[in-house]
């Protein structure tokens, strides 16, 4: 442990702080316990800096996208001589089980019939909100997310790796305010986002245990219940902790790829023996108008439909500031298997890939299940509010072919969704708290991997995985501000290096004549 830095120690002992408050019933706190006051913090700041959200996220994409096009996308995140370490297969699997995960898995078929059935304008249960459904479930995992991550990814990687700096998120922000960044302001910004990661992930492998527990359920008839969640924490915390020790270049990179093969086959099971005209035709048609709609989605706010209000604060703002509050964990892991790109490369493939494959998805899945709604009154929705959200995809898979089959590969991949989110997590966690390490000790990962786990087991037995969410959001306030000083010094870093790089050339220029 003498590698770990103070953010360790502060951030330790604020993690299991916050579980204590969270333990504390509200019997003895009835205006002070954590989901109380939680909720009244991100109750506000949904209602008065909803907009704040809206233009930092799609500010984030917008300048993701003047770097593909820029004079700075032929910088290389690294040495002039490095060369990527991961294949493109690999590096693309690793991006998207540590990006979204369970969270695709979870919400696949049921967000889309949730849109469908509570569309954010017009009438419910039409062919107008069967489309708009399936837009708005892009947008909500489209380039937007895609954007957050991948400007603190380039950010990290490309001062880790071409700078030499310390992989901590503080360090980017060296070029805006000096040496003050390595004293006490460095360790604020460092703790926060140690905070976020950890109840950020916790919240994650809550929903995970309640979906695992829920297939199971569904599919075999167990009782749903906490001691059978606790026991499926359990098992998988072992196998996660069992794959953090093996390294990055074991553990993480072989399940990230069996993750891509069991979602690509899952995905492909339903679209061929589903409805795979419609979902086609679905797909392209919503991918057509999610591109033609998304500046007016990008920044859409209610100020003359106070009714309407409310599905944007729960939806479209919950979604950016969950995205920005996961953004550190996601983004410093997206950096460290990423040396050797090229900036354009860099957010070409980070922004393209996933948004494509997660569209894809929606389509398959959410498009199967508002096809059995519409066309075949199936009742998906009433399943779901029977027995919850977790069981939307297992409602839709039993109505096809190998729909047993199909349900326990479902499961087989949330819970490798599971270990690697988690595993990426505690990789994470040990290099923010060991100032950048890029090989942080295995008992550093195992006490981050024991916090996390805890953390999700308590919440989950006080049934308080929405006061976790809360207060991932509330830190994703902080850290938004955070994101977009780091935007500026991107930017000044870059402009000294293109300064730099012109000069040389001139010099050289000179010498020859």
């Amino acid at each position: 442990m003498k590698k770990v830095s103070n953010v360790f120690y502060i951030s330790a002992i604020i993690a299991v702080l916050f579980v204590i408050w969270g333990l504390i019933p509200e019997t003895i706190l009835p205006y002070g316990n954590l989901d109380h006051v939680t909720t009244i913090i991100q109750n506000f700041i949904v209602d008065k800096f909803g907009w704040f959200y809206l233009i930092s996220a799609t500010g984030f994409l917008v300048f993701a996208i003047y770097l593909i096009f820029s004079r700075y996308g032929q910088i290389k995140l690294g040495r002039p001589g490095d060369e990527p370490e991961y294949s493109y297969i690999t590096w693309f699997a690793m991006l998207f089980s540590a990006g979204m995960g369970i969270g695709l898995v979870f919400w696949g078929a049921a967000e889309p019939l949730s849109h469908f059935y509570t569309p954010p304008y017009g009438d419910a249960e039409t062919n107008e909100a069967a489309k708009t459904a399936m837009q708005y479930s892009f947008f909500h995992w489209g380039f937007h997310p895609w954007a957050i991550y991948a400007i603190i990814a380039l950010a990290l990687a490309y001062f880790k790796f071409r700078k030499q700096s310390p992989g901590v998120v503080s360090a980017i922000l060296e070029p805006l305010f000096g040496e003050k960044v390595k004293g006490g302001w460095g360790t604020l910004i460092d703790s926060i986002v140690v905070f976020a990661t950890i109840f950020g992930v916790a919240t994650s492998l809550g929903f995970g245990a309640i979906q695992i527990s829920g297939g199971l359920s569904f599919v075999f008839g167990f009782d749903q219940t906490f001691l059978f969640q606790l026991i499926i924490i359990l098992i998988v915390t072992v196998l996660y902790m069992i794959s953090a020790s093996t390294g990055l270049n074991k553990g993480i990179k072989y399940l990230s790829n069996a993750n891509i093969v069991l979602a690509i086959s899952l995905m492909l099971f339903l679209l061929f023996l589903g409805p795979t005209n419609f979902i086609m035709n679905l797909f392209t048609t919503t991918f057509g108008t999610y591109l033609q709609n998304l500046p007016s989605m990008s920044l859409r706010m209610t100020p003359f439909d106070t009714e309407n209000t409310g599905w944007i604060q729960s939806w479209t703002v919950f979604y950016w500031a969950w995205w920005i509050s996961w953004a550190p964990f996601v983004g410093t892991f997206i950096a460290r298997v990423s040396r050797g790109r090229t900036i354009r490369e860099f957010i070409t493939g980070v922004l393209l890939v996933p948004t494509i494959f997660g569209a894809l998805w929606f389509s398959v899945f959410g498009g199967s299940a508002i096809n059995l709604d519409f066309f075949e009154n199936a009742n998906i929705m009433e399943t779901v509010n029977n027995f919850g959200t977790e069981a939307a995809l297992f409602a839709v898979l039993e109505h096809f072919p190998l729909g047993t089959f199909m349900s326990l590969i479902a499961i087989l991949l949330i819970s490798t969704f599971f270990i690697t989110s988690a595993d990426s997590a505690t990789f994470v966690l040990g290099m923010q708290t060991t100032n950048g390490s890029l090989y942080p000790p295995n008992t550093v990962k195992l006490f981050w991997g024991f916090i996390q786990s805890s953390a999700a087991t308590v919440l989950l037995w006080q049934g308080g995985l929405e006061a976790l969410q809360t207060a991932a959001i509330i830190v994703a306030f902080p850290f938004t501000i955070i994101m977009i000083l780091i935007v500026v010094s991107l930017m000044k870093s870059f402009k000294a290096e293109r300064k730099e790089l012109e000069a040389r050339a001139k010099a050289k220029k000179a010498n020859r004549s």
